[in-house]
């Protein structure tokens, strides 16, 4: 979580720096704060919006500074409490994202020596430690501070003495740096860069930077030299602003056609029925190879990969485990050498995801990963993997690197089938009909009205559950979690065939029930589900396909969605889902893009 912005010019600090935590609020937005070298430090409680009105009344001026935004772990949201945080005498300034594990042990040492601490966070015991051990050199005393840490960071550091320098350093937590014409940035995301450069250096784990005036070095942490050439960013500044759309969720909802796009391209091979991931192919043969393979990841990441799962038993005949990342990393029988693990992760910096790829990888196993950020922590810890290309998504709840997370498993089934006996005419059916597909959704999203209604007369409700077979089970569980996550309505989800089995229980009059029960093979089974719901006299909301008929009185609202070949039909159901989510928050006031108590890239554990 957390948001670190830094920068290092000629212009004035402030504008650029609050620039930055704007572009990053979705990290945290339980309080923000700037330290401006030669300046003053500024804090505020909530989201940046607050810290800049403090700005507007007591301007601070400088030419260097540091800036946070963030996502509360050690110690409530508070003044005191905010970042950046400096040591006793006010002459070491830090913001940091992660965990210092040994904090405790840490401080307790610092306390014996006199040190006085004023916040419950484990950032000030890492302030007051470089300042400890601070002679003058300020890389030094942080190479020497982080040698004593356990845990993650991303950090940038200044101190008095040196106004035009900064040092940052990367362990678990993503440090970019953005280079300038004579002004160096850093950032915990590089899209927060592109209003200023293009010009970017991804720092790895266990290597830090000093970045002074249009100039930076990069050693290991131990201080090994390291040769860092300067990536060109390959997205605009345009990809993220609102462009005419109430909210950013909104504006990724409807995206979700060019993300098909995007994530098909240059991929398929429609006639021949083949799928090129160039991003695999050194390692073909290993997983030509593999008896199982084991999925990893978080919220919403998880439910991609359940529905990952179903496709590619189904239609690749290779056995597959879906785990949870923060699960996973703590299981002994984890498989052996005959075993892949691929991790899902629209951020690529998800900390237990990565933790389960590392033991992976400790184990002998081939790891993946299906990532969306570029240069990304997973992205370059995985043996091989493939990028979703689904662009930048600033709302805290995914939307559109889900619809490319669901795609890049189509492609995947279809590359893996293709080995395992999948004919060329079943593999140019479904790539047929995934090249039509970004056409079909484009037409679902011209008129979304009925959806929006259904969404607004529920709106006031206090429970939802949602039900759903085979593809459609994961699909119930993601749909739940969007509802939760922008709402805050209570939600559960179960598959259909499990309601008998306690969960209907809870039903009743005030319990509204959205069925996912497009005209598949299980239709007439979520029919009898639906059945169960109505007996207990629960409202039910239908999601299906067109052209189904229901006879009247079995549901009390539809919302209607195009068919198509059954492997892609959860993408389509999703997006119904993801705009029922989204009215139904707005419908209730509340900031879809950022909901309380979230952060979109969890790189804590």
């Amino acid at each position: 979580m957390c948001g670190i912005f830094g920068y290092m010019g000629s212009k004035e600090a402030v504008p650029i720096l609050i620039d930055g935590l704007k572009k990053l609020e979705y990290r945290g937005y339980d309080s923000a704060g700037v330290y401006v070298a030669g300046a003053s430090t500024v804090k505020a409680v909530g989201k940046v919006a607050m810290l800049e009105a403090e700005l507007l009344a007591m301007p601070v001026f400088g030419t260097a500074g540091i800036a946070h935004t963030r996502w509360a772990t050690h110690g409530e949201p508070s003044v005191v409490n905010s970042h950046p945080h400096s040591d006793t005498q006010q002459k070491i300034w830090l913001v940091h994202n992660g965990i210092i594990e040994n904090y405790q042990a840490l401080k307790s040492e610092l306390q014996k020596s006199g040190v006085v601490f004023v916040s419950q966070t484990d950032t000030e015991v890492l302030a007051q430690l470089i300042a400890s051990l601070y002679q003058g050199d300020l890389k030094n005393a942080v190479q020497k501070a982080l040698a004593k840490v356990r845990g993650t960071y991303g950090v940038a550091v200044m101190s008095q003495d040196n106004p035009r320098q900064i040092v940052v350093a990367r362990m678990g937590s993503p440090i970019v740096l953005g280079v300038g014409n004579d002004e160096m940035f850093v950032s915990s995301d590089p899209s927060a860069l592109l209003a200023h450069t293009k010009q970017v250096v991804y720092l790895d784990d266990g290597e830090m930077a000093v970045l002074e005036a249009g100039a930076y070095s990069v050693t290991s942490v131990s201080g090994e030299a390291r040769t860092k050439t300067p990536e060109v960013l390959d997205f605009d500044a345009a990809v993220v602003q609102k462009n005419g759309y109430d909210h950013f969720m909104l504006k990724e909802i409807n995206e979700a056609a060019e993300v098909v796009r995007n994530t098909i391209r240059g991929r398929i091979d429609v006639d021949h029925g083949l799928v090129k991931l160039g991003g695999l192919e050194d390692v073909a043969r290993n997983l030509a190879n593999i008896k199982r393979l084991t999925i990893v990841g978080c919220g919403s990441a998880y439910y991609a990969g359940q529905v990952g799962r179903l496709m590619i038993e189904e239609y690749a005949g290779l056995p597959v485990e879906i785990e949870l990342g923060s699960e996973f990393r703590y299981r002994r029988n984890l498989g052996d050498v005959n075993n892949a693990v691929l991790a899902v992760t629209q951020s690529g910096e998800t900390a237990d995801t990565l933790a389960s790829i590392m033991a992976a990888k400790e184990r002998g196993q081939l790891t993946l990963g299906v990532v969306n950020a570029v240069g990304s922590t997973i992205a370059r810890a995985t043996d091989a993997g493939v990028y979703n290309h689904a662009g930048p998504e600033i709302a805290v709840a995914s939307t559109k690197a889900f619809i490319s997370q669901l795609t890049v498993f189509v492609l995947l089934t279809v590359w893996l089938g293709r080995q395992r006996g999948m004919s060329e005419t079943e593999a140019t059916e479904i790539l047929q009909a995934l090249d039509e597909l970004p056409q079909v959704i484009e037409t679902m999203l011209a008129d979304t009205e009925a959806i929006k209604t259904v969404a607004k007369k529920y709106s006031t409700a206090r429970d939802m559950m949602f039900i759903g077979r085979q593809l459609h089970a994961p699909i119930a569980y993601e749909g739940s979690l969007k509802l939760k996550e922008v709402s805050y309505l209570h939600a559960e989800a179960y598959a259909g065939g499990e309601l008998k089995h306690g969960s209907i229980a809870m039903i009743g009059p005030d319990f509204p029930v959205l069925a996912i029960a497009p005209d598949d093979a299980v239709f007439e089974k979520m029919m009898s589900n639906i059945a169960e719901v109505k007996a207990r006299k629960a409202p039910v909301i239908l999601l299906t396909t067109q052209g189904v008929i229901v006879d009247e009185g079995v549901v009390d609202d539809i919302m209607v969605m195009p068919k198509v070949h059954p492997i892609l039909q959860p993408i389509i159901s999703t997006i119904p889902l993801q705009l029922f989510a989204y009215y139904v928050g707005v419908a209730r006031g509340l900031d879809v893009d950022q909901p309380r108590n979230l952060a979109k890239s969890v790189t804590v554990e």
